[in-house]
């Protein structure tokens, strides 16, 4: 797989400080580092990044993310490594993820539920945390970033 064309952060470097922002801001909310990591896991698995999924597994050791939960986040509902607020969290990536999936693509029980572990500022984080990630897939799918040669990859 080679590269349609440079990432356009790279043709585009302005792009970099809303980018940084849109991490900065993420990183601030509260959420538990492991929280974003497997939510930017499984919005990469939705959408078929392989860059990105290459990316967020050379983290895995750094942020103390077990593999039992990477293996597990494709059915986090079933699996017994998550705790009620990282499958609401899940929950909600997929749902924001899939939006023309649903009539109804966050509905009001599942925003109960991520409300009920997450307080406003850690909720805001989510949301941007799961909007950033669709972000990087999209580009990078788009322009097919080699998960091998990508500047984050291990």
């Amino acid at each position: 797989m080679s590269n349609r064309m440079k990432n356009p952060i790279e043709v585009i470097p302005q792009s970099l400080k809303g980018v940084g922002n849109l991490i900065a801001a993420v990183t601030e909310g509260g959420l538990p580092e492991t929280t974003t990591e497997l939510v930017a896991i499984r919005v990469s698995q939705i959408n078929g990044c392989a860059a990105c999924l290459q990316g967020h597994y050379t983290r895995l050791d750094a942020i103390g993310l077990s593999i039992q939960k990477v293996i597990g986040v494709a059915a986090f509902r079933e699996s017994p490594f998550f705790d009620e607020a990282e499958k609401a969290a899940l929950a909600l990536a997929e749902a924001v993820t899939r939006l023309a999936d649903a009539d109804d693509a966050v509905p009001d029980e599942l925003w109960r539920e991520v409300t009920k572990h997450y307080d406003e500022k850690q909720t805001a984080a989510l949301v941007l945390c799961i909007a950033t990630h669709n972000l990087f897939n999209r580009v990078n799918v788009t322009v097919r970033e080699d998960p091998s040669t990508a500047k984050w990859a291990g």
